[in-house]
């Protein structure tokens, strides 16, 4: 199945990116770690070959490295809302999409295909995270009621996502959890695993 990808992203601007893992490695440090993030994931979801990329900005679209990444992969830019993350996500919905952030490296482009498959079948298609959220969600169209009310991030995202799925009547699948980069052992497994996006 074709389905757009909507990633979104944070400008890797000091201060301000990869906030937890500042006190670990320093803000310039958790800057260009978004930064590297950020490029490998717009690099896999281009390779999946499924369907428009969009890069979803914030604070907005200004950051070097946004337009780099236009000229560079031919994705659009967009700007994220205001609003909680299920308002952010749920406006990067159009037709069938398929929404991850930039925080999961282990992310390939196989996997991305195989979520845009699972919308043949299923209203709602989710890639768990090992710390008890979720690196992709994908959906046939845009359902507003499975993104309102979740508390985010907390350990209780992807089990109030099902239930919601479930109160929705919706038919949902789901693959092999992932884990992704939000600690600094996180941050040790991926310089062991992936020691190209080590700092």
């Amino acid at each position: 199945m074709t389905a757009s990808i909507a990633i979104l992203a944070k400008a890797p601007v000091v201060g301000f990116a990869k906030t937890r893992l500042i006190p670990a490695i320093g803000a310039h440090a958790a800057a260009v770690l978004q930064e590297r993030l950020t490029e490998q994931t717009v690099a896999t979801a281009s390779e999946a070959d499924i369907g428009a990329v969009t890069l979803w900005c914030t604070p907005d679209l200004s950051h070097r490295s946004f337009h780099a990444l236009v000229a560079g992969f031919g994705v659009r830019l967009a700007r994220q809302p205001g609003g909680d993350l299920g308002a952010r996500m749920l406006a990067a919905f159009a037709g069938p999409t398929l929404v991850i952030g930039t925080d999961c490296p282990a992310l390939t482009s196989q996997h991305l295909r195989a979520a845009a498959d699972a919308l043949r079948q299923a209203d709602v298609v989710l890639i768990p995270a090992t710390d008890g959220g979720y690196v992709l969600i994908g959906a046939r169209k845009a359902y507003p009621n499975l993104f309102a009310g979740i508390a985010w991030g907390t350990d209780t995202v992807l089990a109030e996502t099902r239930q919601r799925v479930a109160a929705l009547g919706l038919k949902a699948s789901e693959l092999a959890p992932l884990w992704d980069v939000d600690t600094e052992a996180d941050l040790t497994r991926m310089e062991r695993e992936l020691p190209a996006l080590a700092l």
